[in-house]
């Protein structure tokens, strides 16, 4: 048996809906009801949408209940490391044999995971499954291509992408590939005590991302470079919590100290999944690019 947890998180979500499609049974775990709901993995066949809190209690014991492997994933929110190193020792308590670590350490793709402080949790984390007992493997994707979409009202309005990244390269994965990967290694195992870094096939500019919005929409979307400061008033006004705020400032900094990024395609090959280009994946998402 399977479970996954931050079920019903963007990354979450996609690779639950991946193993119901490869007809994976597997619990996914859950903060509420209302959620699954909401989001439709309550409906999605061979899935058990479990309501729990990984932070501990019987209702997250009764969900490891014969699980043998699991993917942890939790929200980026300060208590990550003691969510997660708590879930760990519950899940050596309970005789899980495999846990998967959805992680962010990005060594070597663009900047120095000590300078950011959620890569810092990741890997401490990772440290504390290395010597947690169960058997381990670290899932470590580069930025997720989706992030463009939290900035479709300013290319639908505007046709600009704004955003405080000078003329840096990343190289951004589409979670699709990630979820796929995901599913074949909860369904098959293997790879214990290994780090699978993830990045998308190219190493791409602003502007050049923006390029390929724009071919993908056929609207004009230009990227307009925007100061730090501008960024943080824009990402407060949103709603965003200032401790998550300030985390991205350090990661900013980070990057902008080191602007380029490697493609690593090595886990992609090793599992069989054809890499997504940043062009392919804006015209998968040209509706939404277009507001």
């Amino acid at each position: 048996m399977i479970l996954v947890t931050g079920a019903t998180g963007l990354s979450g979500q996609m690779i639950v809906r991946e193993l119901a499609q490869n007809h994976v049974p597997a619990r996914a775990l859950i903060r509420s009801a209302r959620k699954a709901s909401a989001t439709g993995l309550d409906k999605l066949a061979g899935i058990d949408a479990i309501e729990g809190d990984m932070r501990g209690g019987d209702d997250v014991k009764a969900a490891l209940g014969g699980v043998t492997r699991v993917l942890l994933i939790s929200s980026g929110t300060p208590d990550m490391r003691e969510t997660q190193c708590g879930f760990i020792d519950l899940c050596r308590q309970v005789g899980v044999q495999h846990v998967v670590k959805f992680s962010g350490a990005e060594s070597g793709v663009g900047f120095d995971p000590a300078m950011f402080r959620f890569t810092r949790m990741h890997e401490e984390i990772e440290d504390h499954l290395e010597a947690a007992g169960p058997a381990w493997t670290h899932l470590r994707p580069s930025q997720f291509m989706q992030v463009y979409l939290r900035e479709t009202s300013t290319m639908s309005r505007d046709g600009e992408l704004r955003l405080p990244l000078a003329d840096i390269e990343l190289a951004p994965v589409a979670i699709e590939d990630i979820a796929k990967v995901a599913c074949r290694l909860l369904r098959d195992g293997g790879h214990q005590g290994e780090s699978l870094d993830m990045t998308g096939p190219e190493a791409l500019t602003m502007h050049e991302v923006a390029e390929r919005i724009s071919a993908a929409t056929g609207r004009p979307v230009r990227y307009v470079p925007i100061s730090w400061d501008e960024r943080r008033r824009a990402l407060l006004a949103s709603g965003a919590p200032a401790d998550f705020v300030d985390a991205l400032g350090e990661q900013l900094q980070e990057r902008l100290r080191r602007p380029k990024s490697r493609v690593h395609l090595a886990t992609h090959d090793a599992f069989g999944v054809r890499p997504t280009s940043f062009a392919e994946f804006a015209r998968t998402y040209a509706r939404a690019f277009s507001g």
